[in-house]
């Protein structure tokens, strides 16, 4: 079977506008972690299932593979700052930013598009990255316009309407 170069597999996936959520979790020592992901679906209605994939390297991924819950903000359009903040390991992701305790206690943004409370339903190998699946208990929706990753950039989706799907 042919391998595709990395390089070529990151440019063409540069391409698929993708949400930009952070995720967080508080331990049991009460230590807060979060981290920016792009990599955020829907899963399931029945049972409502989401999935987010955190890095293997990440420095906050042990936290996250072994929580009982955890909470998805989808990132208004305004939000990149706070995107790119907690993108960044080693440093105080929560210093400075307005998270405040939401649903299940657990740290958000009150003006998050919207958020997702989510037990920890299961936890998957996927390759350097690790897959959460949540089941969501709680949702909040703020119904701002979100922010987006495209071609490496944070921005926003258009605000024409959207196109109807053909009969």
């Amino acid at each position: 079977m042919p391998t595709v170069d990395p390089a070529d597999f990151t440019r063409a996936m540069a391409h698929v506008p993708a949400p930009v959520t952070i995720v967080t979790t508080v331990d049991p020592s009460g230590r807060r972690w979060g981290f920016t992901a792009s990599s955020f679906s829907s899963l399931s209605l029945d049972p409502t299932l989401v999935l987010v994939c955190p890095a293997k390297s990440a420095s906050c991924h042990e936290a996250f593979v072994t929580a009982d819950r955890f909470l998805v903000n989808v990132l208004a359009a305004g939000q990149a700052g706070v995107a790119a903040g907690f993108a960044r390991s080693g440093t105080d992701k929560f210093a400075g930013s307005s998270m405040e305790p939401c649903e299940l206690g657990l740290p958000g943004l009150p003006d998050a598009t919207a958020r997702l409370a989510c037990a920890l339903h299961d936890v998957l190998d996927g390759g350097d990255h690790s897959i959460l699946v949540g089941r969501v208990q709680q949702v909040s929706v703020g119904g701002a316009d979100p922010l987006v990753y495209y071609n490496r950039l944070f921005t926003r989706p258009a605000g024409s309407p959207a196109l109807a799907a053909p009969a």
